[in-house]
């Protein structure tokens, strides 16, 4: 607080306390509004890929043969060197294959610090999903003073013995008249000295 104090008498503004705590909260709250209009506005931006939805100003990252190549999201779109491009799009691209995008790319939000893999990102969401949908477990109340279970063993059913495979025919079976296709294999100890 005293900073804040000392730096306003340095700049020639007012040295009333609650003057700079309401300019520094002023300023703070124009830096959220500024970072994130979309939690503000509810007029959401961004890209849509399956069940992963990518906020614009998303970075998207591609390492082919050695080589990095960067995309962003801009509005509804993912735009790589001015060329709207889908995710498996921007993956295949300078691989000269078909390229599974999920484990292609890496992608960081604005809100993230690195890059992460779209595969990990997609599980983590599907975990979130999951856990949303699951309610939580109430425990159940009963009248009865819990006593704790004690965990019974059961025996395992024992094994029927190993029954012997019966032996194979070497008979060609009735109408067959093809001659046998499997190769012989004879080691060269058997057939030198035969």
């Amino acid at each position: 607080m005293l900073a804040l104090i000392e730096q306003a008498g340095l700049n020639g503004e007012s040295q009333d306390p609650s003057a700079i705590i309401l300019k520094a909260v002023e300023f703070w709250l124009a830096a959220q509004q500024q970072r994130a209009p979309a939690a503000a506005g509810g007029d959401v931006q961004g890209y849509q890929w399956k069940s992963l939805f990518l906020p614009e100003g998303t970075q998207i990252r591609c390492n082919t043969y050695g080589e990095q190549y960067y995309a962003i999201v801009e509005g509804d779109a993912i735009v790589y060197q001015g060329r709207k491009l889908s995710p498996n799009q921007l993956a295949s691209l300078h691989a000269d294959s078909v390229r599974n995008a999920w484990n292609d790319l890496y992608i960081r939000r604005p809100g993230d610090k690195f890059y992460k893999s779209a595969s990990r990102l997609r599980r983590e969401q599907a975990a979130a999903d999951q856990a949303a949908r699951t309610p939580p477990e109430a425990p159940a109340m009963s009248a009865e003073p819990s006593v704790p279970a004690i965990p019974v063993r059961a025996n395992p059913a024992p094994c029927p013995p190993a029954q012997a495979t019966p032996p194979r025919d070497a008979n060609p079976g009735q109408g067959w008249t093809l001659p046998e296709r499997r190769k012989y294999r004879f080691r060269l100890e058997d057939v030198a000295f035969e």
